[in-house]
């Protein structure tokens, strides 16, 4: 079965809210947003249009998540355009501020440092005034620009095909390539926002400058935290749609070649890739939380860079929508949800688990992916051994826990009639007490006077 089309849907506790705005139905507004986008009820279209020549690429906040513990939500969008002469936009500011609650505050996520937010204000970019949004506390978490991720999966991929076979060398270059700090800083990032949103009880706005690379890092890694359906495969499917695909990351641009090739394209970047290694980073903390396995992170992967399907093809919806892809090819979910492939995605440690999991930044908790980095290093035969022979031992344990609870319902028939025959025991004593002993002798005496009536009508 194909992935349905993913349909923006609004739940009953946020319909007074929130409202559906096909202001960008044409792809007028913002060329690289979906033709329908969830924001505040209060705001209407014409203030969206003003606030979209306040954002860098016309990218306005937009609802991300809606967090149904507590009614927060979490919005992503672009840099505001400030300027050096700290430009507002009275709109923009409405509109942040109609997604929080009374009496509460909330976070601005920026996921630059604050000293290259400040180096955007000299190109017109910026960001959010606490005098004009003091409702608002920005915090800055850094996460480097595409340029240096793709320079640092370059490092990696030449470590990984090191044949020195040196201790030192090996580790020295893994450190140099600085993969796996990028992996901390998007990973604390999105648990900074997710722990916003469910333990502080607060609103959050995330965005870096485009918001179309680090910013959708951290607010779909936000909502595997917070969200046990993003960790199932149909949901996390989803996820990559409504975060990704329909929220504009440039595919075409960020996934033109790899790090194998001898051209450096300008706007190659790792930035989905990373955010595979961070859900992979996770799975491996809480191996039963999850639906799906290594091998449907693996297979996203690849099919990012090299595919025989139309998904990830083009920069933007509005790109897919011109050169027709979705009649023109085949969506590569027709592909995986059908059953004989869905298998092989399946997680057999899978336990449906509601609570909002905490994955550990520290950097001991934190592994180089051998699945995709040393995928061609390490012996596949014996991996795959292993997990056959791992579904082997899941099968027969479930097999043994069903013996075992038919045991026990059986123990607990025969228990049950114990203590009915138990029951019935003391009843007649009851009775036999409270007769009295002429009474039990007469009633002796009946029973021996039927029992020799019985014997002569019997034997005569």
């Amino acid at each position: 079965m194909p992935l349905r089309p993913v349909r923006l849907k609004l739940s009953a506790n946020a319909t007074d809210e929130w409202r559906l705005s096909c202001i960008n139905k044409e792809f007028s507004v913002c060329p690289s947003y979906p033709p329908v986008v969830i924001v505040p009820k209060s705001i209407d279209d014409e203030a969206l249009r003003k606030v979209a020549m306040f954002r860098h690429g016309s990218r306005f906040p937009v609802l991300s998540y809606y967090h149904k513990k507590n009614g927060m939500v979490m919005m992503r969008s672009s840099q505001p355009l400030t300027g050096t002469n700290g430009r507002r936009c009275k709109e923009d500011e409405k509109l942040i501020n109609a997604t929080l609650r009374p009496g509460k505050r909330g976070y601005i996520i920026d996921t630059r440092s604050l000293n290259v937010a400040q180096q955007a204000r000299a190109k017109g970019g910026g960001f959010e005034q606490e005098a004009h949004y003091p409702q608002w506390r920005r915090i800055h978490k850094c996460i480097e620009r595409f340029n240096i991720l793709q320079e640092s999966l370059i490092k990696l991929v030449e470590a990984c095909n090191d044949q020195s076979h040196n201790m030192d060398r090996w580790l020295s270059k893994l450190e140099a390539s600085n993969w796996l700090t990028h992996v901390k800083e998007i990973l604390t990032a999105a648990c900074l926002a997710a722990q916003c949103i469910d333990r502080e009880g607060a609103s959050v706005l995330v965005h870096g400058t485009e918001g179309t690379d680090s910013t959708l890092q951290v607010t779909s890694l936000a909502q595997i935290i917070l969200d046990p359906r993003c960790r199932t495969i149909r949901g996390f499917e989803s996820l990559v749609v409504r975060e990704w695909l329909q929220a504009g990351h440039p595919f075409q641009q960020r996934c033109a070649q790899s790090a194998y090739s001898n051209s450096k394209q300008k706007w190659e970047a790792p930035v989905f890739l990373l955010f595979l290694d961070c859900v992979w980073q996770i799975l491996r903390q809480f191996p039963c939380s999850f639906e799906f396995n290594e091998q449907f992170l693996i297979m996203l992967f690849e099919h990012a860079y090299a595919s025989q399907f139309g998904t990830f093809l083009g920069n933007n919806e509005n790109e897919r929508s011109k050169l027709k892809l979705p009649q023109k090819t085949m969506s590569l979910w027709s592909w995986v949800n059908r059953s004989e492939e869905l298998s092989k995605f399946q997680n057999p440690l899978f336990e449906a688990n509601s609570l909002v999991i905490w994955p550990s930044v520290a950097p001991q908790s934190l592994q180089l992916w051998e699945g995709v980095f040393l995928r061609w290093n390490r012996p596949s035969k014996f991996l795959d051994e292993a997990h056959e022979e791992m579904i082997n031992i899941i099968k027969y344990n479930k097999e043994l826990q069903a013996k075992v609870n038919a045991l026990r319902r059986q123990l607990a028939q025969l228990q049950t009639a114990d203590r009915m025959q138990e029951n019935l025991r003391h009843t007649q004593l009851g009775i036999v007490s409270s007769l009295g002993s002429s009474s039990v002798s007469k009633l002796n005496t009946v029973s021996a006077e039927a029992g020799t009536l019985t014997s002569t009508q019997l034997y005569g």
